[in-house]
């Protein structure tokens, strides 16, 4: 017998706590074995279920309140109010609003500040009675918080366009910053894709102190603890960096005026080039929302008709974000993420060896393959020119911002797919993947060498994301498709890569996950990435990443990290409850180490088993990933479909090679 089977002997035939799902047909009195056939066999069928006529995969991508509130303000901005909708995104609202009156920035967090007067603006932009019981209890939280005056930057900016705060509340942003050369110490090429989009129409807007139409004129002056100060002492000394900063902000913002007009009249034209240039049809500038809004308000401020194709064409980006609950809800993505999710499901459906699974897994490829990006211009090639392109976006279209974590991914799955079919596409990806390696040898989501730190310190970054600097996660993924190639031409980036990942283990054997929460993303991604380098070679790292995660094992057999782990290191590791996806990355990384027979292993496949709805998913509320640390969280719906099935999946492939 062997050492998974005596451990499958051991584990309790009935199982108190067993999760009885209507039309369930894996109760725990089956044998283990048996359960996790019928758990990888619902999987798959649900994966089919939620493929694309075309091959490919979608699921949700719910962000916090902070977005469907923002199209609320948006709408009275603009003077295109929809009381029916405004309603429903209400109702979205009020529903997650917690039991002290504010509204959090993930499920299960504390309430936050900005994310609170946001929400409070919209419902009362929506028609809610600013003295039902919700509201006050919003506003008393509020209050008691430090007012709305102590908002973020972007809430702040928010409240000026309303003239609920002066636009001394908001860092001096003019628009000449577009025409700053790359050496200088402040330049669009220094910052991420994000900041990009985002900030260049808001130059546009601050320059033009944009102003909405706010056709009701309603406001939120009783949120403020007092009338709104001269803002300037609202911004808190971080560092003395900081302080050197908010002095050369403030010069900046006093002296405004000697700013000569032709000079001004020259940066907003370039800004408005820039702007267009990018607007990538429905699918809007950048393809995530924040920058969509702010380019459909700089194109109104900038002079365009109503009836413009191109202010058509930005409303239509931003509503083609809507997703409506059968429950009447109605909220906006930040963004959608078909390549994502479309990889990620091939990937799990792979490794199953179900024929039906491998032929769906095929199609989504060859959707993916079409999509591979070549010559298109691209932000990346100002630092890159002589780079041929091959990557991937992470969206339908954003051909100007191919994201690494998504190219690597795909050529991944297509290695781990076919190598001889997708040879052509795996080669490029690999080509654009080592030419976008940065000088120390990791790599960050869209740029090379995006690290000028001191850059985190200047006014407008209170959130701290402003830049794209190399990560484990991603790294991990370009190692883990350098490792299947069998060419040397990629030996030195596949060094490199190594080198940085293993310099970047925290002391006690775990990764820090930047893209999804989080040491328990991180070490998942390494010990996949190590494990295919070379498990001899990197025995120690993965020994120590192995144990990590055996140690952090809930007593149901899952595991679970909050994105609390963002705000103090000490719950790296811990959750109040287990989480699927996060037993699922758990099982892969532990799989990986070679430890597929561990107690640990078993006891998490278990719990997956054990777990699984009827309907081949496993239904949780919880946040899957940051957007930004700190700032900004998302929920990846799919990951709920494909990452414990594909942790499963794999179990059952380790297992039966043991025999």
């Amino acid at each position: 017998m062997t050492a998974t089977e005596q451990l499958l002997e051991q584990l309790p035939v009935e199982d108190r706590h067993a999760r009885r799902s209507p039309g369930d047909a894996a109760p725990a009195t089956r044998p283990l074995a048996e359960r996790l056939n019928l758990a990888i066999r619902r999987s798959i069928d649900r994966l089919k279920r939620d493929q694309r006529p075309d091959g490919h995969w979608l699921y949700e991508l719910e962000a916090d309140c902070t977005i469907p509130a923002e199209y609320i303000c948006y709408l009275h901005y603009m003077d295109e109010r929809d009381p029916a909708l405004e309603s429903r995104i209400a109702r979205y609202l009020l529903a997650r609003q917690i039991e002290n009156g504010g509204w959090p920035l993930f499920h299960g967090g504390h309430a936050d500040l900005s994310c609170t007067v946001k929400a409070y603006f919209a419902l009362k932009l929506s028609g809610q009675d600013v003295d039902s019981e919700p509201m006050r209890r919003a506003r008393q939280w509020i209050l008691e918080n430090g007012g709305a005056a102590q908002s973020n930057v972007f809430t702040r900016i928010l409240l000026a366009w309303f003239e609920q705060v002066p636009w001394k509340a908001v860092p001096y942003m003019p628009v000449e910053i577009v025409l700053l050369p790359r050496w200088f110490v402040f330049s669009l090429d220094k910052v991420s894709y994000w900041s990009r989009t985002v900030m260049v129409p808001l130059l546009i807007l601050y320059t033009l102190r944009a102003r909405a139409i706010n056709p009701t004129g309603i406001g939120i002056q009783e949120c403020f603890t007092e009338p709104p100060p001269t803002v300037r002492k609202w911004f808190e000394v971080r560092s003395p960096l900081n302080r050197l900063f908010l002095w050369g902000e403030s010069l900046g913002s006093r002296t405004e005026e000697l700013v000569p007009a032709s000079l001004r009249k020259r940066a907003l034209r370039r800004a408005e080039r820039w702007l267009v240039e990018r607007l990538n049809g429905l699918d809007g500038l950048g393809a995530i929302f924040p920058a969509m809004v702010n380019a459909s308000l700089a194109l109104k401020e900038l002079g365009y008709p109503d009836d413009h194709p191109l202010r058509r064409q930005t409303r239509d980006a931003l509503r083609s974000l809507m997703i409506e609950r059968p429950n009447g809800e109605i909220y906006y993505q930040p963004c959608v993420s078909p390549v994502w999710d479309t990889g990620l499901a091939a990937l799990a459906l792979q490794v199953s060896g179900e024929p039906d699974a491998h032929h769906a897994a095929r199609r989504g490829l060859d959707w993916l393959a079409e999509r591979q990006l070549s010559e298109q211009p691209g932000d990346w090639q100002r630092s890159r020119p002589g780079l041929a392109g091959g990557g991937w976006a992470f969206q339908y279209n954003n051909a100007h911002y191919p994201d690494l974590d998504d190219t690597a991914m795909v050529a991944w799955a297509m290695q781990e797919h076919d190598p001889v079919l997708f040879k052509q596409q795996i080669a490029r990806a690999a080509t654009w993947l080592t030419g976008m390696q940065s000088s120390k040898g990791g790599f960050g989501a869209f740029d090379v060498d995006n690290n000028c730190e001191y850059l985190n310190q200047i006014p407008f970054a209170d959130h701290g994301a402003l830049l794209d600097p190399p990560t484990a996660d991603v790294t991990a993924r370009c190692l883990t498709l350098y490792a299947g190639l069998d060419t040397p031409d990629f030996e030195l980036a596949r060094r490199r890569s190594r080198n940085w990942l293993v310099g970047q283990q925290e002391q006690d054997g775990s990764w820090f996950g930047r893209w999804g929460t989080n040491h328990v993303y991180g070490t998942w991604s390494a010990l996949v990435a190590l494990a295919a380098d070379g498990a001899e070679r990197n025995a120690e790292a993965i020994a120590a990443g192995a144990e990590w995660l055996k140690a952090c094992q809930r007593s149901d057999g899952g595991w679970g990290e909050g994105n609390d782990s963002y705000h103090d290191p000490a719950l790296r590791g811990q959750a109040a409850s287990s989480r699927a996806f996060q037993t699922g990355w758990a099982i892969l990384g532990l799989v990986a180490a070679g430890q597929a027979d561990s107690d640990a292993v078993v006891r998490g496949v278990e719990h997956l088993c054990r777990t699984q709805s009827a309907l081949g998913d496993w239904p949780d509320p919880w946040f899957t990933a940051p957007g930004f640390p700190r700032v900004f969280y998302l929920k990846y719906h799919g990951y709920s479909h494909y990452f414990p099935f594909w942790a499963l999946a794999a179990a059952r492939a380790a297992w039966q090679r043991s025999k």
